[in-house]
Formats: structure tokens, C-alpha cells, sequence
């Protein structure tokens, strides 16, 4: 199976890279960064692209499964209007580019709450991801709906205090929809998910994903 990657340098992309990689289900894995990454491998091809003009790198668009896990906080985009650009626009761009090309699988990274009713501009924003990428019509469409990540040595402090106050309620029994995921986790069972799941739309929410 050859795959496509987008989002390989960001916090949970970084490890599936690296599971794909090992992976011998895995042919080839074609990604698309804006700057080079400095991996190297055999199986491994590297596109340093201007995310901005896709349609112009449509030819290399081309495999048996693309995954989706390229998105940025708030704060790091610095505005909605460049957060919706690069959480919806650019992922929904390279759907429809991969869905010309033939792609039959994407495994897309969402959110827990996503829901393109939500009065949250990001559940919202995820939620119409989804639905974007629904219309689409893929032969096989998985969804991740995990809750907080948990990133390897992040510094971010609200990031922090968060998951430190989710695994006090996790620890009474509360808000498990929310428990914390590794994203070094969250990676693996990203790669495993083509091979373990049917044709067709499949949600997966933290239960699902933790028993997947």
C-alpha cells in the first residue's frame, strides 16, 4: 500500500511517519512539508511544496491512502482566517486532489467535539472538514476523534494545565470523553487503521480508538 502524509512534521504526523516507515504494509510514503525534513529512507519521498498552490503538485497526489493530520492552535496561526486555512482549507484541497487522482482510503485527524453546528469555531472548523471531505466520496473513510493530545515535551502551559486537570476528573471518574491521548499512540493506531477497518465511513472516538 502506498501512503500520503500530510502534517509529518507536527506532533502526532512526526511518529506516524515513523510507523509507516517501519511498517512493511507499507510500500512507499510519499509527504508534502513546506521546509525539508532531513529524513531519509527507502521508502520515503519528500515534496517541499508551496501549500498555497496544490493543484500544481497534483501529479505526486498520487497512492492507496492519504493521511490527514496537518492543523496548528490558535495562537500559533495567530488569526481564524489563517487557522481555517491551514485546519480545513489546505487538508480539504488535498482530499479533493487525492479523490481526483483515485486515492480510495484517507484517515483524517479531527476532533472530539467536531460538528459543523458547534458554536466553537474549532469544533466547528473540524466539523466541516469532515463533512467536505464526506462529499468526496472516498471508498474508505476513517475519522480520529481523540480529545486532548498529549505532546512530547511540549512547552506550552495551558497545554499543561489542561491535561493536568482532565486527569484529576479522569481519576473520580469525569469527563473520560476527554482523557489525554500521546500522540505517539494515536500515531500507531492511525497506521494500523486501513488494514483493521472496513470499506466505507468509520468515527472513532477516544473509547473506540483506546479499544481499537
Amino acid at each position: 500500500m502506498k501512503a500520503l502524509l500530510i502534517g509529518a512534521t507536527g506532533s502526532t504526523g512526526k511518529f506516524l511517519l515513523n510507523e509507516l516507515i517501519q511498517d512493511d504494509d507499507y510500500t512507499s510514503v510519499t509527504i508534502f512539508v513546506r521546509r525539508p525534513t532531513g529524513r531519509s529512507h527507502p521508502k520515503l519521498s519528500e515534496h517541499v511544496i508551496d501549500f498555497s498552490q496544490l493543484d500544481q503538485y497534483s501529479e505526486h497526489i498520487t497512492g492507496d491512502v492519504l493521511f490527514s493530520c496537518l492543523g496548528t492552535t490558535l495562537k500559533d496561526a495567530g488569526s481564524q482566517k489563517k487557522q481555517w486555512e491551514i485546519d480545513f482549507e489546505i487538508p480539504a484541497t488535498f482530499a479533493r486532489i487525492a479523490r481526483q487522482n483515485r486515492v480510495n482510503s484517507i484517515v483524517l485527524v479531527s476532533s472530539a467535539d467536531a460538528s459543523p453546528k458547534s458554536n466553537i469555531f474549532y469544533s466547528r472548523m473540524k466539523g466541516e472538514l469532515e463533512t467536505a471531505i464526506t462529499e468526496l466520496d472516498f471508498g474508505q473513510y476513517i475519522i480520529f476523534r481523540p480529545g486532548p493530545l498529549l505532546r512530547e515535551g511540549s512547552d506550552r502551559s495551558g497545554e499543561k494545565i489542561l491535561v493536568k486537570t482532565l486527569d484529576f476528573f479522569n481519576g473520580i471518574g469525569l469527563l473520560k470523553k476527554y482523557k489525554p491521548l500521546p500522540t505517539e499512540v494515536l500515531a500507531m493506531k492511525l497506521a494500523k487503521a486501513p488494514w483493521k477497518l472496513p470499506q466505507g465511513t468509520s468515527i472513532l472516538k477516544l473509547q473506540e480508538i483506546a479499544a481499537f
